[in-house]
């Protein structure tokens, strides 16, 4: 089985360039099953029902999300009625929408679980604990299980990686923008990076004007963030998993295209 895991599509020119690339990307390496984090696809804050649904005419199979995926209120009751958006599941308990997805890949039930961390993110449940309260229901049904972790510090998506080795297929880090150059096996026969990067705008900062930005550490002012303009990049991974779920390759796919 092979998957293809994007990294954080943000806004419009995120959205555009999975419109170009993606064709290309299918053709050339046929996955089986595209994950995308889908949190900053509007505007580069939060999740549309009408851009869910773009998404998935794209051929993207599930999307995860993080801390931004209630910045669009529309998108709140559409959550329990799309299984394929998953929010993290360590939120507290009566929090709307799902966690966990199993998608049916060549007759092989595949699990989709989206976590988030909890350092410099919030208060949120462990997702230590969470991940083994999860495995102990997930593992009846399937080998297959890959998680989105969306957090900043890259200790804690490495320590969480250690944590879950052996037990799930593919372990990916979300939520920085930035793609990392660690992509591995790990021994027990779990893929890990500890962040994808991001589907949007090079030439701004995580996505955001970066004259917006450079403005607002010259003078601490509030200020209102806006998609970068000019050329764009697609960040990703390929992992092919064995018969036991195993990961056996990953490699990275990074793609650059100029803003016509």
């Amino acid at each position: 089985m092979r998957v293809l895991l994007l990294g954080d599509i943000y806004g419009r020119p995120g959205r555009q360039m999975l419109k170009e690339i993606l064709p290309q990307i299918k053709q050339e390496y046929s996955p089986d099953l595209i994950i995308a984090n889908g949190e900053n696809s509007a505007g580069g804050f939060g999740l549309t029902p009408k851009i869910a649904k773009e998404l998935f005419a794209m051929g993207i199979d599930v999307l995860t999300s993080g801390n931004h995926i209630w910045d669009q209120k529309d998108i709140i009751p559409y959550l329990d009625q799309e299984p394929r958006i998953l929010r993290p599941a360590n939120y507290p308990p009566g929090t709307p929408g799902n966690f966990l997805y199993y998608a049916t890949i060549n007759d092989q039930k595949v699990a989709i679980i989206n976590l988030i961390g909890r350092v410099f993110m919030g208060d949120f449940d462990c997702p230590f604990r969470k991940i083994d309260q999860l495995l102990e229901e997930v593992q009846q049904h399937t080998p297959f299980v890959i998680i989105d972790f969306h957090a900043e510090a890259t200790s804690e998506k490495q320590a969480f990686s250690w944590y879950v080795d052996g037990r799930v297929s593919i372990v990916v880090g979300t939520h920085t923008h930035v793609p990392t150059a660690d992509q591995r096996i790990l021994p027990g026969g779990t893929a890990y990076t500890t962040d994808l990067g991001m589907c949007g705008p090079l030439d701004g900062v995580l996505g955001v004007s970066r004259e917006t930005i450079i403005n607002k550490f010259l003078t601490q002012l509030p200020t209102r963030f806006s998609v970068a303009k000019g050329p764009r990049q697609l960040c990703g991974i390929i992992v092919d998993l064995n018969h036991e779920g195993k990961a056996e390759k990953i490699f990275r796919l990074y793609y650059e295209k100029e803003n016509i």
